[in-house]
């Protein structure tokens, strides 16, 4: 215990580590408050290994190297760019969607200085950031109105607070979905202070239930898009025509919400996703859907419809506390501008990434194999086709047909080299299957396959470390 406490002792003093700080070209320039909140963690970090009796330069230049490491960490972005070589298009833990090249200019744009948010240019007099995008969503999806919020769960709930606040909402118990969070349509019901009214079973609902159901307080008619599961066998539901009949007649609107709405029809394995304006033609009097999944824009929670209802929800004070920020707001007008003057399946990535073919993949995977191949005798590349996901709660149980490589290396298991992969500078995120990693290219950008080659390069020749 005594020769721990001369080794404590033997530590430098703060005030000495700052003067010798001075010296380290890595140090200099640091703010004070910062160097000394570094060199004071430093100091700890010593004291704790000599109590693990781990060896351990106390030496002032000893103690400067672990304060630069700890300096290094702290200038290291906790939010960064990772390598998605999982084949899942939106993944929710990835950041969803990417942007497309409109979309990132839009937000450069304006971010580097200040914007007309809320200006009017024309007239000189206050405006409103919904009136950016507003229009070109109409024009898109031909609905009479159009707001944005922060996310869909953020636009369910202002939609059921403006329309139904203290009143019925009736919801099919088939569609009482949960999603990703814990988020749940009876608790959002609640929590706008409408009341739930369910009718119907899990699998079968008729529409002489929601005709039973309506009463003096009800205020709608709620369908929820099972967007992230399905109900297959003995189902059904009514069919569109009588449902909004029946609400018309009642003098009330159907609401649906979407979940991954898109701007663009979906068909695969046996799967249809809707377009959001066949559910408005269908006669839906408002639609939510997320801007980050099938859209393919940034978060963003996108509500169109019948006029009379978007103006209530414009007047209602929720509206200000979920409000879109600029820089969100940003992105989707590039991702509107690439839906109207581009071409969405090839200029936004999400489309791009949905719609590529077997073929293109394969190739892709093969030029990727080639470069892996380069990388030495240790290392093992194998050709395999692969089953992609959606994910985001979109197209589900939807597999996409993909092709990616599967990697081996002599020394470095599979969950090793997952590991060392994922806690690089940029992570690269993969697979690991029968023993391998898996890259699948559906996601990889043409510039990953550098970064990839780089980081198992430098995981391969420390493998004999």
């Amino acid at each position: 215990m005594e020769d721990l406490r001369e080794k404590f002792r033997a530590i430098p003093a703060i005030d000495r580590l700052i003067a010798s700080a001075a010296e380290e070209p890595c140090l200099a320039g640091v703010p004070r408050e910062l160097l000394v909140r570094v060199i004071r963690q430093a100091t700890d970090a010593a004291r704790n290994q000599l109590r693990q009796e781990q060896e351990t330069d106390i030496s002032p230049a000893g103690i400067l190297r672990l304060a630069q490491d700890m300096l290094a960490h702290i200038e290291q972005p906790s939010l960064r760019r990772v390598i998605n070589a999982t084949g899942v298009v939106l993944h929710t833990n990835l950041g969803r969607a990417p942007l497309s090249r409109r979309a990132r200019e839009r937000i450069t744009a304006v971010m580097e200085g200040y914007s007309n948010l809320e200006y009017d240019v024309a007239s000189g007099e206050r405006g409103s950031r919904y009136a950016h995008i507003a229009d070109r969503i109409c024009g898109l999806i031909g609905a009479e109105g159009a707001i944005v919020v922060n996310n869909n769960a953020a636009a369910v709930l202002l939609v059921l607070s403006a329309l139904a606040s203290g009143r019925e909402v009736i919801v099919s118990r088939g569609e009482l979905v949960e999603i990703g969070g814990s988020f749940r349509v009876p608790d959002v019901l609640r929590q706008s202070g409408a009341r739930l009214v369910e009718v119907g079973t899990t699998n079968k609902t008729h529409l002489y239930d929601y005709e039973r159901a309506i009463g003096p307080d009800t205020a709608a008619i709620l369908k929820v898009h099972t967007s992230n599961y399905r109900i297959v066998g003995f189902t059904s539901q009514p069919e569109d025509e009588g449902l909004v009949e029946l609400a018309s007649r009642n003098g009330i609107p159907v609401i649906e919400d979407l979940g991954s709405g898109t701007l663009l029809p979906i068909e695969a394995k046996g799967w249809r996703e809707p377009a959001v304006s066949e559910r408005l033609a269908a006669g839906m009097s408002v639609v939510t859907f997320s801007g980050d999944k099938l859209f393919g824009g940034s978060q963003a929670g996108m509500i169109a419809g019948q006029k009379e209802y978007i103006d209530k929800m414009r007047k209602h004070p929720l509206l200000r506390a979920i409000r879109i920020d600029k820089l969100s707001l940003a992105a989707l007008e590039g991702t509107l501008l690439d839906y109207s003057l581009g071409n969405p399946k090839e200029d936004i990535p999400v489309q791009y990434m949905l719609h590529i073919s077997p073929e293109e993949l394969a190739e892709r995977a093969e030029g990727l194999a080639r470069e892996l191949q380069k990388l030495g005798p240790d290392w093992q590349a194998e050709l395999i086709r692969l089953n992609s996901q959606a994910g985001g709660g979109s197209l589900p149980a939807v597999d996409l047909v993909g092709h990616g490589v599967a990697l081996t290396h002599r020394e470095i298991g599979a969950s090793s080299l997952e590991r060392r992969l994922r806690i690089r500078e940029i992570p690269v995120v993969v697979r690991v299957q029968e023993a391998k990693i898996i890259l699948d290219v559906r996601c990889l950008r043409d510039s990953d396959t550098a970064d990839i080659l780089a980081a198992l390069r430098d995981i391969g020749e420390g493998a004999g470390a």
